[in-house]
């Protein structure tokens, strides 16, 4: 096993400092399918390369990865790119506080990746990617001019990419954040509706969500989810329509809790509900895995599903939007099958942010039929169809869900593109080609 490099403790101004030492204003890693390795635009950065290769849980051959210093308040964007077969990655920007530069790359990592399989289950012709702006504590996220000079910079940051990767919104950031991306690049989905976009995404993914529920409660022999009591790990864009989806079908009572205030009170004003019991934690709160409830539903961050939240669940199905919930893919598949847990893969269930979004250029109809379909029972390719299916062979093969998912995903995103083949990883070539981290 490689030592880890001592730089990955950094935390994102450390890095960032360090960066500037060596002069490196950018930068970018690849995986070389020639002399199959990962390798970096700068050799001070190569430890870092052969570490996350070695160690192997994060990095799946991902295509590449590119970053650049902002300009201004020490903060760092990133472009997180893991398979062009089906066409350029596409996936949202992140913008959010990490601890340090380790954590901030497997996000990245384990996002961009996830995208792929998410597209490639949900029969879209793209490929998989996932941006992530590292906030900088110093400054006020919530800051007007930080927000509009950051992602209008981030909409450079991704025209210098020339189309490997089209951006999208995401954890952190708004329907106003794209538009400011919008004006410094094309390649960018989820604009405001008045520059042609579909907008916020957010309640279509929660219905996937529901979709999934379902599926899971059919096949444990239930038929709808009335009655059911409900644990909601975030109140976010996606958790906050959530709710009120679960209340349409009637469920019991909903359990909710958030790191952000501002969130909590929302819901609190909107589901005037004696059967919400809705609670502001601190982010190190874990309560609401031990809730006695049907279902669990993380809405939130990912790698909330571990070592030491899974043994705390007491739910029969974990079902939610939030991305990479698995903290460990082998690991912590392996054990939620073992406790007899029904786990629908986030990456299936989740798809409608980016279905929703990412077929922009072809227009708008009415009660899409393209969008419609997804929640359709009809369709073989369906989000309760596919979660079925998939549950379904888990237990006749004894086979963790996720690993089920994973591998027909996998299949289904080495398809190269019917027109264009694998064009994103000629982008990503002719990047490197033109030196684009000295530029």
């Amino acid at each position: 096993m490689i030592k880890k490099p001592e730089q990955l403790a950094n935390s994102i101004t450390d890095f960032i400092d360090f960066l500037r030492k060596e002069n490196i204003k950018k930068f970018f890693f690849i995986y070389d399918d020639i002399k199959k390795q990962l390798t970096t635009s700068h050799h001070q950065l190569q430890p870092i390369a052969d570490y996350f290769e070695n160690e192997g849980r994060d990095f799946i051959e991902h295509e590449g990865w590119f970053c650049k210093i902002s300009e201004d308040y020490d903060m760092l964007l990133g472009a997180f790119i893991h398979r062009t077969n089906r066409g350029q990655a596409a996936g949202g920007v992140r913008y959010w506080d990490y601890d340090n530069i380790e954590d901030y790359f497997r996000d990245g990592l384990r996002l961009g990746a996830g995208m792929t399989f998410k597209n490639a289950l949900a029969g879209l012709w793209w490929g998989g990617g996932k941006g992530v702006i590292a906030h900088n504590a110093k400054f006020d996220k919530m800051n007007l001019n930080i927000r509009k000079k950051i992602y209008r910079e981030y909409g450079t940051f991704i025209s210098s990419l020339n189309g490997c990767y089209v951006t999208a919104e995401d954890v952190g950031a708004s329907v106003d954040d794209m538009a400011n991306v919008f004006s410094h690049t094309r390649f960018t989905t989820c604009i405001p509706s008045e520059f042609g976009g579909s907008g916020n995404p957010s309640a279509p993914t929660a219905r996937g969500v529901i979709s999934g529920m379902e599926a899971a409660t059919e096949f444990l022999g239930s038929i709808t989810l009335e009655g059911k009591t409900i644990a909601v790990q975030g109140l976010g864009h996606v958790g906050e329509p959530l709710v009120q989806f679960l209340f349409d079908q009637k469920v019991k009572k909903v359990i909710a809790t958030d790191i952000n205030p501002d969130n909590v009170n929302l819901a609190k004003k909107k589901f005037l509900n004696e059967n919400l019991e809705c609670r502001l934690v601190k982010k190190e709160d874990l309560s609401i895995f031990s809730e006695d409830c049907d279902i669990f539903s993380p809405n939130a961050t990912g790698a909330i599903l571990n070592s030491k939240t899974i043994p705390m669940l007491k739910a029969k199905i974990i079902c939610g939007a939030a991305n990479n919930q698995l903290e460990d893919m082998n690991r912590d598949a392996k054990t939620i099958h073992e406790k007899g847990i029904v786990y629908v893969p986030d990456f299936l269930t989740n798809r409608m942010g980016i279905v929703t979004c990412a077929n922009e250029q072809y227009g708008y109809v009415k009660n899409d039929p393209m969008i419609e379909n997804h929640f359709n029972r009809g369709w073989e390719h369906s989000i309760y169809n596919r979660a079925l299916q998939i549950l379904k062979e888990s237990k006749q093969k004894n086979i963790p869900t996720a690993k089920i998912a994973l591998k027909l995903a996998d299949k289904l995103s080495k398809e190269n593109h019917p027109i264009f083949g694998h064009r994103g990883k000629e982008i990503i070539k002719s990047v490197v080609e033109n030196k684009w981290h000295l530029e």
